[in-house]
């Protein structure tokens, strides 16, 4: 790899007296020609075992970005790197721009991602939620979820796992409620056959059969950490709270019960003959609270399946009727912006469309359908709908005098952007792959 060329360029002094940093970058997508960047105003944002996060301004746009640097390995590509430049998607953060850096150290070089800069995450959402005693609106639950669901069947199908979902991962925009996926440093190709470690992911949101030192996963696991997910945003907190590997395992099986002999053998077959004790299911009533809507409950038990092929898919799960409330026309957020799009309807995802339409209307549901120009209100085909788009209610906007307790329409139900505190941007630590 050669790198020599590609460092920072200059310091400089902003009209405000701010210092710039001129760097030669290259685009996340796109052409490999390389041009200059200039930013200002940065600062430290969070550091891990892998580097540091910085956050910064853009000179040209005035635009802030978030700066992820990390040691790089001249011997190997960096795995991140080559996939955040396949990505492009909605719910996914983008790379804006990448380049390298020299340490302190002689021949120490810094692979510098600059990421679109998110203000908040859904962990730090639910913990403001947690602090007062209440659990984030069901509504919200949704649209985040759904756009959770959205990233996962574009990054599956494409045969990424991403490996560390976790509400950490999971940024926000408080303005317009727009979730997107980031922090893809576990995150790798996986190939039928090709050995993968199985010590990945973030213990609680860690899928049993990783726990069982699976080699030959398959993107599944991040269905399970989804469905982990869902379950702590529904209680308001983390449903497997496990104090270490084997104590992970304790509290899955307190809820599913002991795993079958069948299901241990798709899991790890090399388990198969060892001796668990006898513990029955827990009704998946009783582990949520008596007002949560049944078909989140019902989401949640076909996510969470020890068995990883009998778990949903993600294109699956954005056709549950659990997210058939964000289908109805003419919904909006508390402050009157409009949902963000439910399908971004790239190249790639016409597939989801159709695979979501025909699941519902295989349902017999009387909900809208999802079309190219947005929401097509029940019993008007998507042809009719296209040719008066100017008519059509788009993606996802909601009304805002709905009556559903917890709504997007209800003011109390919204995120105050005010009280929010310093970036979320990802600040993981990346674990040693394979």
């Amino acid at each position: 790899m050669d790198i020599s060329r590609i460092f920072f360029k200059d310091f400089k002094q902003h009209k405000d007296g701010s210092k710039v940093t001129t760097v030669v970058a290259t685009p996340g997508r796109g052409s490999d020609r390389v041009q200059e960047v200039s930013y200002t105003d940065t600062r430290v944002i969070g550091n891990g075992s892998f580097g540091v996060v910085f956050q910064a301004k853009l000179c040209d746009t005035g635009e802030l970005v978030a700066i992820k640097k990390v040691l790089q390995d001249r011997r190997f590509k960096n795995r991140e790197l080559q996939i955040m430049r396949r990505l492009e998607h909605c719910n996914i953060v983008s790379l804006k721009y990448f380049f390298y850096s020299s340490g302190e150290k002689k021949d120490e070089v810094y692979l510098n991602l600059m990421l679109e800069y998110i203000p908040e995450t859904v962990y730090k959402v639910a913990r403001q939620y947690a602090k007062s005693k209440q659990t984030i609106p069901i509504n919200f639950i949704r649209l985040y979820m759904y756009q959770l669901f959205s990233s996962l069947a574009y990054i599956h199908q494409l045969g990424i796992c991403h490996r560390d979902i976790k509400p950490q991962n999971l940024l926000l925009d408080p303005e317009t409620a727009v979730l997107k996926l980031c922090d893809f440093g576990s995150a790798k190709q996986l190939h039928p056959g090709e050995p993968n470690v199985s010590y990945i992911c973030s213990r609680y949101y860690r899928a049993p059969e990783l726990i069982f030192g699976a080699i030959n996963y398959t993107t599944k696991i991040d269905v399970w950490s989804a469905g982990c997910v869902l379950a702590e945003l529904l209680l308001g907190q983390p449903i497997f709270p496990g104090d270490s590997g084997v104590d992970q395992l304790v509290e899955i099986i307190k809820v599913l019960g002991t795993p079958t002999r069948e299901q241990i053998k798709e899991m790890n077959p090399n388990y198969t003959e060892f001796k668990f004790p006898q513990i029955k299911s827990h009704p998946w009533q009783k582990v949520f609270r008596a007002r949560t809507p049944p078909e989140a409950i019902l989401l949640v038990s076909k996510l969470l399946e020890y068995t990883p092929s009998a778990r949903m898919t993600p294109l699956q799960a954005c056709a549950h009727p659990f997210f058939n409330d964000l289908r109805e026309c003419n919904q909006r957020l508390p402050n009157g912006r409009e949902l963000p799009p439910l399908v971004n309807f790239s190249d790639q995802e016409h597939v989801v469309r159709a695979f979501i339409n025909a699941s519902l209307q295989s349902q017999g549901t009387n909900e809208a359908v999802i079309s190219g120009g947005g929401v097509t209100p029940p019993g008007t085909s998507p042809a009719a709908a296209a040719t008066s788009t100017s008519s059509a209610p788009s993606a996802g906007q909601v009304a805002s005098g709905s009556s559903n307790p917890g709504g997007i329409s209800s003011a109390s139900g919204g995120i105050d952007a005010s009280s929010t505190s310093q970036s979320g941007t990802a600040i993981q630590t990346s674990t040693s792959m394979g």
